[in-house]
């Protein structure tokens, strides 16, 4: 009886460490998708307040046709 008393100890103890590193891990992935939301949104916002560029005035380069999409 006392071997099944220790391993279920030692089975609460891993299940415990498991899930602290679960937590952290998950702690992680949320900040690297927040990141990843500000930097979206900062691109987003770039692109809105950008106007269309000219074409170019002079030389062989972009003087004849408009190449942005």
């Amino acid at each position: 009886m006392d071997v099944s008393i220790s391993n279920m100890v030692s089975q609460s103890l891993y299940m415990n460490q498991a899930q602290t590193a679960q937590q952290a891990q998950m702690h992680i992935f949320r900040e690297s998708l927040d990141n990843q939301q500000q930097q979206v949104t900062a691109l987003l916002e770039s692109a809105t307040t950008g106007g269309q560029m000219d074409l170019a005035t002079e030389g062989s380069v972009g003087t004849q046709v408009n190449t942005y999409a």
